[in-house]
């Protein structure tokens, strides 16, 4: 993707260009789309608004509007999307990265966001690229929403905490820059553990197969072990569309599963995506090592 670049949007025709963009990623039937005026508004009050290019054409944005949390000021990033034809080239990636330099130089320490915990792939970019935190689960936080990729599930999301000058997430972006740049890392298996004690820790939940998918089973409720583990499958957005009634169940079992343990003093502090068995695993602990 080297033909892409980035640049900070400024004007009502690049604002218009978010626009389409937000129609063509979520659905034209999409009613939650930020208009112009907002965009504006964010833009000369503080937020970030950032655009991705290829060859002149807008593929990708980044957008966050000012934020108070504990009575200090915050980015909340309310909308990153990418076309469907450059997924899974790092776009999303840098953007976040450029997200976090105008944050830096604004003197802020913190980056908010919601996403989908049955998102696998958001959950293994937040976690495992950018060093997200979790602690807060929202229930049906937009309401049933009108995008196709949503298929009316209750719209259910982590809180993501993006502590960007702490030393976790400096280690966990260097880490990857280095990775980035070594051909051999470049071809690791993909679950790579950062803790190998993680594949002893105490499960949640179990997965059993159910034909095409794999769906969810064995709920505990009632561990209290120092670290968790809790499995979801990959593929969610094509089990929204071809078996939603399984995907209903995945909301409402893991919906159980994070609003009791964080209830008890649980975070989420690390992902782990394993593609070949079309799962990925939260750890959640009661203190971050």
């Amino acid at each position: 993707m080297s033909s892409v670049t980035y640049r900070d949007l400024h004007t009502l025709e690049e604002f218009a260009l978010v626009v389409d963009l937000e129609r063509q990623i979520w659905g034209p039937v999409y009613d939650d789309v930020v208009p112009v005026s907002i965009l504006a508004v964010s833009v000369h009050s503080g937020g970030i608004l950032i655009g991705a290019f290829d060859e002149g054409r807008m593929v990708g944005f980044v957008y966050s509007l000012p934020g108070i949390k504990d009575g200090k000021p915050t980015q909340w990033s309310h909308m990153a999307g990418v076309v469907s034809s450059h997924r899974s080239t790092g776009l999303g990636y840098q953007l976040k990265l450029l997200q976090r330099e105008r944050a830096l130089d604004a003197g802020l320490e913190l980056v908010q966001w919601t996403y989908d915990p049955l998102q696998a792939l958001n959950a293994h970019l937040n976690f495992s690229k950018l060093g997200v935190v979790v602690a807060e689960y929202a229930e049906n936080i937009y309401g049933l929403s009108t995008s196709p990729l949503h298929a009316g599930l209750p719209t259910d999301r982590f809180v993501a905490d993006w502590w960007i000058r702490r030393p976790h997430v400096e280690r966990r972006l260097a880490a990857r820059e280095a990775r980035g740049t070594d051909p051999v890392a470049r071809v690791k298996p993909p679950l790579t553990l950062r803790d190998h004690s993680v594949v002893d820790i105490r499960r949640v939940n179990g997965l059993l197969p159910a034909g095409e998918w794999l769906e969810c089973g064995d709920v505990d409720l009632t561990l209290d072990a120092p670290r968790l583990a809790v499995e979801i499958p990959t593929g969610f957005t094509e089990m929204l569309a071809r078996d939603p009634g399984l995907a209903l169940a995945w909301r409402m079992q893991t919906r159980a599963i994070f609003t009791t343990y964080f209830g008890r003093g649980y975070r989420v502090v690390d992902f782990f995506l394993d593609r070949p068995s079309r799962k990925g695993t939260y750890v959640l602990s009661k203190t971050q090592s």
